[in-house]
């Protein structure tokens, strides 16, 4: 039986009430930007560095240029700034007319290239010499100690900015392996400062290896030789063709035990959702889901140097992998795809803006500007008004500081949204009433008597079944609540996977059909003037849900996905800020929404 609650007032955070030993507020941030220090984000014409990163996500205003100015709608608190490995620093070095690079003749190619302004073709032929193992050797020769001098100056910055209590500058970058034009790439985020951290300089995935199995032994290594904490988190598998999350090991044999247990320990989180595309789930895939389809990026691998099928498609989406997981977990014994969901922009202008109005692109190039809606006919990568407007991590931690907000993530008490920051609460328990959720203490409740997003329940007492208990509350910025989902999977005894999508409580009076099917919540944007009117939807749904297809035999996963009216999408800001009429195909309006952490169910685990 479910149970809504709906409240038209807002609170300030923290939302409920917790015990102080709980994680009592939710943190926002980016796990996932890049700056010039990138060489495909300075090549594309990016000047601005990691100090104009911070200061724009402490919410100051910097020069944009063209007379332009940027500013966050609101500032962050922590940020994580990922520059690839792969050349760290080297675009820079060419630039400034490093001699020995400028030796080969590859690299005064790209040098030419960006002195003439084509930085964009600079860029894409950068990406695809990785590709193609294409690197000229001098990179590798000069490229240890341009990258330690580079990670050096970059450390120094972050702790400058670094402000326990106020502000995380989290420390990272990303492992940017690129199988034929397949993504693999990865983010790697450390739970310590620069005097831990400085021993290392970024792995590049050109001198490892592709394979992630090397990443995670460099992790191992990293953490055995300073006693530091480090994790990774997999992104865009949509331009994977099918590669990150295989059934198969790179060497093409069943998953071992070993290899489920290494990604499950080192990669806990998935980013589900950015700028190039939701990750969520897939049409083809999830037949009846209605909002399966959100942000689909159907084009390719990362390079365009492969097409989409639809076998690739079942290694590609979170909501697949984790039923795979499953599947693996019944077969060896562990669940390598156990991962939590959180949301990031991968923004290469050092601009980590994630709202609908105030979208600054991909790269500089797709900055603010009339036409950058368009596509262009010669792009590698779906372009133009098939970007999205980027995601944001929230996370429930004790405080914002480096190590709490990496145990929380490390724990996958952390989610994903499209942009929005609507606040979400999970926890699962066998015995919460509607009273539990009710109450003033409802989050303590939730923790002394369950488990919350991320967390695990097993061995299901005699006749009942997982209890979730979801609060949610509208971003105070952004659209009213539609409806609050539950998405289940689960194995069944002959070892099959299947998947059903709940509507558990939303706002309104409507009532779902025959066939379950619940109406639209309705529309009130107005596109001509990227406007919209919030009589529609709630400011706050909440709801104790009981599955009531349970059976304590199957091992089965939940999350729960949080949907908001439609609003207006950044083509329609863009149309009203430029006086520009766009394409019949171009969509004007979104639903944004939240994906939590999943919480696991195990009948065997005591």
């Amino acid at each position: 039986m479910l149970i809504p609650v709906v409240c038209a007032v807002l609170h300030a955070s923290p939302l409920f009430a917790v015990d102080s030993a709980q994680p009592q507020q939710v943190f926002w941030g980016d796990t996932h930007l890049h700056t010039s220090l990138s060489g495909d984000a300075i090549a594309f014409g990016l000047l601005r560095t990691p100090a104009d990163a911070y200061d724009l996500a402490l919410g100051k205003e910097i020069a944009a240029g063209n007379g332009k100015t940027i500013k966050l709608m609101r500032p962050l608190d922590f940020l994580v700034i990922a520059d690839h490995a792969e050349g760290y620093g080297m675009v820079t070095a060419i630039m400034a007319g490093n001699m020995a690079l400028l030796a080969d003749t590859t690299v005064q190619r790209w040098a030419r290239l960006i002195a003439e302004g084509e930085n964009v073709r600079a860029g894409r032929e950068m990406i695809a010499a990785q590709a193609n193992g294409r690197v000229p050797d001098v990179v590798f020769e000069q490229g240890p100690a341009i990258a330690r001098s580079t990670w050096l100056d970059a450390l120094r910055t972050a702790e400058a900015y670094n402000e326990p209590g106020t502000f995380s500058a989290m420390l990272g970058f990303e492992w940017s392996s690129l199988v034929r034009g397949n993504n693999l790439h990865r983010v790697v985020i450390f739970r310590d400062d620069s005097k831990t951290v400085e021993n290392i300089v970024p792995l590049d995935s050109n001198v490892s290896g592709m394979n992630p199995e090397k990443l995670w032994a460099w992790m191992g290594d990293y953490e055995n030789k300073t006693g530091g904490r480090v994790l990774a988190i997999p992104h865009n598998p949509n331009l994977s063709n099918g590669m990150m999350f295989p059934l198969l090991d790179w060497d093409g044999a069943p998953l071992t035990a070993a290899h489920a247990a290494a990604r499950s320990r080192w990669e806990p989180l998935l980013e589900v959702s950015q700028i190039k595309g939701d990750s969520e789930a897939h049409p083809l895939l999830s037949r009846n889901d209605e909002f399966a389809d959100f942000d689909t990026w159907d084009n390719g691998n990362l390079d365009g140097s492969q097409a989409k099928t639809a076998s690739m498609l079942a290694g590609e989406y979170a909501r697949e992998a984790l039923k795979s997981g499953l599947g693996i977990e019944q077969l060896t014994g562990v669940n390598p795809y156990k991962f939590g969901m959180v949301g990031a922009t991968d923004s290469h202008t050092s601009v980590t803006a994630s709202e609908e109005s105030n979208f600054w692109g991909k790269f500089v190039n797709t900055e603010p500007r009339e036409g950058r809606w368009k596509k262009h006919r010669k792009a590698t990568l779906q372009d133009g008004w098939e970007y999205a407007a980027a995601g944001l991590t929230a996370v429930w931690a004790s405080e914002n500081t480096r190590a709490s907000l990496f145990d929380a993530m490390n724990r996958r008490e952390a989610y994903a949204t499209t942009g929005s920051r609507i606040v979400l609460r999970v926890f699962a328990g066998w015995d919460f009433t509607s009273h539990d959720l009710e109450a003033f203490d409802s989050v303590q409740r939730g923790y002394a008597g369950g488990v919350p997003m991320g967390g695990d329940l097993s061995a299901a007492p005699k006749g009942k079944a997982p209890a979730l208990m979801v609060m949610a509350q509208k971003d105070p910025l952004g659209g009213n609540l539609d409806r609050v989902q539950v998405i289940k999977g689960w194995l069944d005894t002959d070892n099959q996977t299947h998947e059903r999508v709940y509507d558990v409580v939303w706002s309104g009076a409507r009532v779902p059909d025959k066939r379950g099917k619940l109406p639209s919540v309705g529309n009130t944007v107005n596109v001509a003037e990227a406007t919209w009117v919030n009589s529609i939807g709630e400011s706050q749904l909440s709801a104790l849900w009981h599955d009531p297809d349970f059976d304590p035999d199957q091992s089965a996963f939940y999350y729960v996905r949080i949907l908001e009216i439609p609003t207006p999408r950044w083509t329609a800001y863009d149309a009203k800020r430029f006086a520009q009429k766009m394409d019949e195909d171009v969509p004007m309006t979104l639903q944004e929404r939240a994906y939590s952490s999943p919480i696991w169910y195990s009948p065997g685990r005591e």
